[in-house]
């Protein structure tokens, strides 16, 4: 491969993008206990990390092209580690907010549309498809490795430690990024300001609403939204589906807007056009549903690893190293099959052996953890997802010119940050509306519990019940002062409970995997370059 180091810079770029909200995710207890904060506010933080990234997406792409993508790419690196030098030195709650989910927020979506970008103008033909399967194998082993590295440092050291790292790494990349080919600005026009407040709007009302959606209820009233102690529940439904709605409508404008400046030929933020190419459209349905599906078998994982299982952060991370390691071989092995095969079959194969690996895990649930077909589930995991991502970012890419790599590259980013979204936010209802369910049903059903008991339970998880490990609850059904054997009987009801609602979690997320093979059938039937 000719320019290797240009494809090990953009990789380890791309392994930072995908590091930081993983590591968050596994620190959280550490992060309230030394911010003297909360899990809420931590999980707000994490909510406006991905709101900062899906809205901005777009805006940094164009910026690529007007001022240059090596140039866009560096300067978001050098936002980027600034962004983490603040969050490794953050004293409190609002220093973490402003250096992790703005300034590192910022940073990303300039980097990220750009290393596509570079990508294209890079490499050509077999050697491009190869380089988009190493980033994504790269992507998705940052997922995996995130709970690994996080875990590890932030029991052995420091949360901050992780961070300051990210800052080294940053200064490493960019004091080599000199050697990667330019690809000069092409476009000199003012920003098209009104599309982007359209575009920002749009994406963040939607984004918002989505990772809301778990929370709040999709539908009907979860936990609702409260404003000035008042419920906001419009028209007896969650506020959810109508913040998307709002989202759904900007976006409409924005392209009617952008579609009447290009028919006076003036510039655009997105050529509307874009999206009317079928395997444009193709490769980002796909890329939704892949990530969809590994977020949120990510988001049930450590739960069950942590919660039920009684794993610590680093091994939790361990326990998952069998997919980054298999994700990584497919996903090289990805772009040699797809001179034999097409992108359409490799990627059928892919998520059919993603589903069969989710179902495989999925009867390997239990709370002991007993026997090697977690593990054996876990690799097969990692190759069907190595090989849907060895073929999804060339078809996307590759379906445009050299030219609007940038403009297909924030698309590209916007899609994937939908797909997390989308995919913790549905797949967390589902395991959260499980467990309540269950644990209501179970302690109705059980014999050994009493009438009182069971309706201060039913009372208790009428607004939901939280993922929780058994010592924490028999800790807190003890303070309520309940008898010992109420306790047991209690624990036993939402034990069961608990790995009911994962299997369900796990179930769901399958049927996304065997779907997308039906859906698949839109992507291109020979090899593209």
């Amino acid at each position: 491969m000719k320019k290797p180091q240009t494809i090990i810079l953009l990789g380890m770029a791309q392994f930072l993008m995908v590091l930081d909200t993983t590591v968050m995710n596994v620190s959280i207890s550490e992060v309230v206990s030394d911010l003297d904060t909360t899990i809420a506010d931590v999980q707000l933080a994490i909510t406006a990390y991905a709101l900062v990234m899906g809205s901005c997406m777009l805006i940094g792409a164009k910026l690529g092209d007007k001022i240059g993508r090596r140039k866009v790419f560096r300067i978001g690196l050098a936002v980027y580690g600034l962004g983490s030098l603040i969050t490794a030195l953050s004293p409190n709650l609002v220093a973490l907010l402003f250096g992790w989910s703005g300034v590192e927020g910022i940073g990303a979506v300039l980097v990220i549309p750009a290393i596509a970008a570079l990508t294209a103008a890079t490499y050509e033909g077999k050697e491009r498809a190869l380089a988009y399967g190493i980033l994504g194998g790269i992507a998705g082993a940052g997922a995996a490795a995130g709970p690994l590295i996080g875990g590890w440092v932030t029991t052995e050291l420091s949360w901050r430690v992780v961070f300051a790292g990210e800052t080294v790494m940053v200064l490493g990349i960019l004091a080599a990024s000199r050697g990667i080919a330019d690809s000069p600005a092409t476009d000199k026009s003012r920003l098209d300001g009104v599309g982007a407040l359209l575009s920002v709007l749009g994406l963040g009302f939607v984004v918002f609403g989505i990772l809301k959606g778990g929370e709040w209820g999709f539908v009907l009233p979860a936990g609702a939204l409260t404003i000035g102690g008042t419920e906001i529940t419009p028209l007896g439904f969650s506020a959810v589906p109508f913040i998307i709605g709002i989202g759904v409508v900007l976006l409409g404008f924005f392209t009617v807007w952008e579609e009447r400046r290009q028919r006076l030929g003036k510039p655009v933020l997105l050529s509307p056009d874009l999206l009317k190419i079928p395997q444009m459209r193709a490769g980002l349905f796909m890329q939704v549903t892949q990530n969809l599906i590994i977020a949120g078998t990510f988001f049930v994982l450590p739960l069950y690893l942590q919660v039920v299982v009684g794993k610590n952060a680093f091994e939790t991370g361990v326990k998952l190293l069998p997919i980054s390691l298999t994700m990584m071989a497919a996903a090289m092995l990805g772009p040699k099959l797809s001179e034999r095969y097409s992108p359409k079959l490799v990627v059928q194969v892919g998520l059919g052996i993603l589903g069969c690996a989710i179902l495989g895990i999925m009867s390997t649930v239990s709370p002991e953890l007993t026997g090697i077909g977690f593990g054996v589930s876990l690799a097969f995991f990692g190759i069907g997802t190595g090989l849907v991502m060895s073929q999804l970012g060339n078809v996307v890419m590759s379906s445009v010119g050299e030219s609007r790599s940038s403009e297909a590259g924030g698309v590209q980013g916007a899609a994937l940050n939908l797909g997390s979204s989308l995919g913790t936010a549905l797949i967390g209802a589902v395991l959260l509306s499980g467990l309540a369910t269950g644990f209501q049903e179970n302690v109705a059903a059980d014999p050994n519990i009493t009438p009182a008991v069971k309706q201060q339970a039913a009372a208790k998880t009428e607004g939901g019940i939280a993922m929780v490990s058994i010592p924490e609850l028999e800790t807190a059904t003890k303070d309520l002062g309940l008898p010992p054997d109420q306790v047991a009987a209690v624990s036993n009801s939402y034990g069961d409970a608990q790995i009911d609602a994962l299997k369900k979690a796990l179930f769901f997320a399958s049927l996304f995997g065997f779907a997308g093979i039906w859906f698949a059938r839109k992507l291109p039937e020979e090899m593209v370059t």
